[in-house]
């Protein structure tokens, strides 16, 4: 069958060390893994099931090491938020994954930022109205390298931290996620067949803000290296 028009191309995200890349189907976000983030805004951290929300995989904006990323500040928002957080992408697929075979699906982990235009996410919330417009917007999903599985070992403890023009916002440790990969890769799969290509962005920690532009975010995670993303 013929094309109406050339498709976009496919994302690809470069893998730490190697001549590959990581090509990216879809991206999955966990809501609310913090319970100290789910406090900061208004929620009880009990432990409930995780949910889910999504962003194209176009959002992708990718940092590579020693360069500087560029984040342009969104349309139609005046409170647009950082928030960093380990990112694991799949490289097996399946559904109804145990949580004991969960990590064997992981492919290997990244530094990422969810952006977030907050005003818009929680209009549309107190509407009872997807997400989507607060979430899901271009260049929302800045990320680096994916480091494998195999070299970094799977990250279940490790400091996760951000700073804002050299003033740390984010400091917290990925032992302190409600639901750690494994579960999240687990329960994930009862809803979606995974991929390989599925990137799933973890959650982040308490001490999320806003940034404008002129701004330079500085995010790490312990076994990850850092990156720099400036808002522009």
């Amino acid at each position: 069958m013929n094309l109406a028009f050339e498709p976009a191309p496919t994302v690809v995200v470069p893998v730490a060390g190697t001549d590959l890349g990581f090509p990216v189907r879809r991206i999955y976000c966990v809501g609310r893994n913090y319970a100290a983030h789910a406090r900061e805004m208004g929620f009880d951290p009990d432990r409930e099931p995780p949910f889910f929300f999504c962003k194209p995989a176009d959002a992708i904006v990718y940092v590579a090491p020693g360069t500087t990323g560029a984040f342009p500040y969104p349309s139609e928002t005046t409170d647009c938020h950082y928030e960093m957080e380990l990112v694991a992408a799949i490289g097996r697929g399946g559904r109804d994954i145990a949580v004991d075979a969960a990590l064997e699906h992981v492919y290997g982990y990244a530094l990422g930022l969810d952006m977030t235009r907050r005003d818009l996410q929680v209009k549309m919330r107190g509407m009872g109205r997807p997400w989507d417009i607060g979430k899901a917007f271009d260049h929302s999903a800045p990320i680096g390298p994916i480091h494998r599985a195999e070299q970094v070992g799977h990250l279940d403890r490790g400091a996760i931290r951000l700073a804002v023009n050299g003033e740390a916002k984010q400091q917290a440790d990925l032992s302190q996620l409600i639901w750690s990969v494994a579960e999240t890769v687990s329960y994930l799969s009862t809803f979606f067949e995974l991929v390989p290509g599925d990137l799933i962005y973890t959650g982040t920690p308490e001490g999320v803000g806003a940034v404008v532009r002129g701004d330079r975010i500085r995010g790490g995670i312990d076994g990850l290296g850092e990156f720099d993303v400036d808002v522009v």
